[in-house]
């Protein structure tokens, strides 16, 4: 079996609010690049990645993956991951991975989970994720269109836990007064009880000693964790050594390059995962025996993933037995999706691995291409990440809170 294609596509989905966060504004809708492989004997693998459009930088790749065997990995990990030597393409061959996986999966008429060892859980946990929305449902008349208000996002978290199941939760932090989001936790941990799990994540933008003085502030709430609390693995070092939480990260580390300085520091106790970040749902596998030998936790990270790469997700968390914390995903907030059968469904807070062959996920034609249409007309929001539309002269800071 050789591949002898790859067709990429562009694709946008509305989301039911705007999403707040320290460097900007999500604007109403997620982008993915779609990823299609295609083996001379008609097998077609899904893969999916984020940041923007990425049609041409895999493409770029596709001469170094067409006439090579999906089955081996390992090349095709070494002719794409590094393409400059100084430069990883980490996220585009999570893509590519993904894809082979799936196609691997369809020959042997296995799902993925099975290729990555095979599950230890049938579903997967997902925590509600609060972000300070803009333009949310609901607005209007007497009700501010936007969350203002602690007490905002405290009901926002009842309602995902009434209406989900999810048991647990995270604040994307960095956007209002530290003190004012710290208050969201508090409001939470008093309408949700002790066994509800409370996570924080400032993204690296409070300074140490703001973090500190909020951990201090929330250690009483007995949280899951504290994440990117602070800037660089210094900054979480620092916070880590002075407060009773543990610390966790998706940003430092987020590439094996860093992770053996992260330890040796002590920047950390919990690292995310994230197939993207860590060469693909194998090399999540191998992220996790690094943190198993440190006894570190594992989490997983979400990156505003449509329903392939949600799949690859589900499949790879199933098969990691120390992942014991709920994931994270953005998916609630989206209002369809391409797969078919559209969005895969919340039960008791869990989302059921896949059963089918690879990811066991199709995409849907007609969906595709109503919104291929959709992203030809809203464009590439990445051009314009940094930006707040009801704030023009605001301007992303780092430490300053």
């Amino acid at each position: 079996m050789k591949i002898i294609d790859i067709r990429t596509r562009c694709v946008a989905i509305p989301l039911n609010a705007q999403l707040r966060h320290n460097t900007g504004v999500h604007p109403g809708y997620f982008l993915r690049t779609i990823l299609e492989v295609i083996t001379d004997e008609g097998i077609v693998g899904l893969g999916e990645v984020g940041g923007g459009d990425q049609r041409g930088a895999l493409q770029k790749l596709k001469p170094r993956i067409v006439g090579e065997d999906p089955f081996h990995l390992e090349k095709i990990k070494l002719k794409v991951l590094r393409s400059i030597y100084y430069m990883s393409n980490a996220r585009l061959y999570a893509a590519i991975e993904m894809a082979c996986l799936d196609i691997q999966g369809k020959v042997l008429n296995r799902p993925m989970s099975d290729l990555l060892g095979g599950r230890v859980r049938d579903e997967v946990p997902f925590i509600a994720y609060l972000f300070w929305r803009y333009d949310r449902p609901g607005g209007g008349g007497t009700t501010s269109r936007h969350d203002e208000t602690a007490e905002d996002l405290a009901d926002f978290c009842v309602e995902l836990h009434e209406t989900l199941g999810v048991k647990s939760m995270k604040l994307k932090a960095g956007v209002k007064a530290p003190r004012e989001e710290v208050r969201v936790l508090e409001l939470c941990r008093e309408k949700l009880g002790e066994d509800f799990g409370l996570r924080i994540d400032p993204n690296g933008l409070w300074s140490v000693q703001t973090a500190v003085q909020m951990g201090h502030r929330l250690e009483h709430l007995n949280l899951e964790y504290f994440e990117d609390p602070s800037w660089g693995l210094e900054g979480n070092a620092a916070v880590r050594k002075q407060i009773r939480i543990p610390v966790a990260t998706n940003m430092y580390p987020a590439r094996f390059d860093d992770l053996a300085p992260a330890i040796r520091m002590g920047s950390v106790d919990i690292v995310l995962t994230d197939l993207h970040y860590w060469e693909g749902p194998r090399g999540v596998k191998d992220l996790a025996a690094v943190c198993n030998t440190f006894n570190l936790g594992v989490a997983m990270h979400s990156g505003a993933e449509f329903g392939i790469e949600l799949a690859a997700m589900i499949h790879t968390a199933s098969t990691i037995p120390q992942m014991n914390f709920a994931g994270d995903a953005h998916y609630h907030y989206l209002t369809d999706d391409i797969i078919q059968g559209g969005l895969m469904k919340y039960e008791n807070g869990c989302i059921k691995v896949p059963l089918g062959p690879g990811l066991g996920v199709s995409l849907d034609e007609d969906k595709m291409k109503h919104y291929e249409k959709y992203y030809e007309e809203k464009g590439d929001y990445y051009a314009r990440f940094h930006q707040d539309p009801y704030r023009p002269d605001w301007y992303p800071t780092v430490g300053g809170m």
